[in-house]
């Protein structure tokens, strides 16, 4: 169990912090310690959520309370898996269920870096969310240059093939707008106030959050956008490639159609050929044939097919 009071830093405290609640708590246990303690918070409600099925981010309000579930991609964090924690909030203080050492590690960076003016509950929910997506923008950017990278194979005609990576970032790039999408549904949520626990002038932490994670959300449509361009033009160098080997086909095939008709006439040794007994017939043909392999190529460059 851990347990903070929310001053101008995330200060550490004990069981009274939220005993005695003369500053904002946060507090945070796995879920077997919240259902041990559950009653000191007097939420009026009991967190009977199992995070390891947790889906998506959201919020509930309830009469004396708000509950919900963050759900945070693996991706941008950099983890082995998806992280899932549940909380529970109301005008004192917010207490998180998590079962790992996530949401620890983002109240300790909150600790270290946060030292606030005006402190308030409302607050330090703006600096623990903006943690969650704290690496997202770096993420967004490393894969930005990565798909700039396989477009420059692309035009240089290194790839051959559609890229398997495509199907990877598109799933990663899904992902990562749908939670965003539920990050913004929570600031929404949480500056509709309906149960007025958080001051007037604070909600605009929630506004700005929200904002903050629409414009990621607008990258990585961006991103998906830039794929779908990225596989027209696979498509089309492909495209490309394909024509010019039918088209070097062609060209090989017309060229040897005269040489063959030519080897299929003098194949043919009739007693009253004219060239079959003249000592220059072979080295006549063999110019001839290669003067209509000459002309050919020179044609078939000035057509540009070469």
């Amino acid at each position: 169990m851990y347990y903070y009071q929310i001053r101008d830093v995330l200060t550490d405290s004990d069981e009274s912090a939220v005993r005695n609640r003369e500053y904002p708590y946060v507090a945070l246990l796995n879920e077997e310690e919240y259902r041990q303690v559950s009653d000191i918070f007097n939420m009026g409600i009991d967190i009977d959520q199992d995070l390891n099925n947790v889906l998506n981010t959201k919020v509930v309000v309830n009469y004396d309370s708000l509950t919900g579930t963050i759900d945070i991609p693996c991706m941008p964090n950099d983890l082995p898996d998806n992280r899932h924690l549940a909380f529970a909030l109301d005008e004192n203080g917010i207490v998180f269920i998590d079962n790992d050492d996530y949401t620890l590690n983002v109240l300790k960076r909150i600790q270290a870096s946060r030292r606030w003016r005006f402190p308030s509950l409302e607050r330090f929910i703006y600096d623990f969310l903006e943690e969650t997506i704290a690496p997202d923008p770096d993420y967004l950017d490393k894969l930005e240059k990565e798909l700039e990278n396989i477009e420059d194979q692309i035009m240089s005609g290194e790839v051959e093939r559609y890229p398997s990576r495509f199907n990877d970032v598109r799933s990663e790039l899904l992902e990562m707008h749908t939670h965003y999408a539920h990050l913004i549904d929570l600031a929404k949520e949480l500056e509709e106030n309906e149960n007025e626990f958080f001051a007037e002038n604070n909600l605009r932490y929630f506004r700005l959050f929200g904002e903050r994670t629409a414009r990621l959300q607008d990258t990585v449509t961006e991103l998906r956008e830039y794929i779908v361009q990225l596989r027209d033009l696979v498509s089309e160098q492909l495209g490309i490639r394909q024509n010019h080997i039918m088209t070097l086909l062609t060209v090989i095939t017309t060229i040897f159609m005269p040489l063959t008709l030519i080897a299929g006439w003098y194949g043919m040794n009739f007693v009253n050929m004219p060239e079959l007994y003249s000592p220059y017939g072979y080295p006549v043909v063999i110019v001839v044939s290669a003067l209509i392999i000459i002309v050919s190529l020179v044609w078939f460059r000035k057509q540009r097919w070469l």
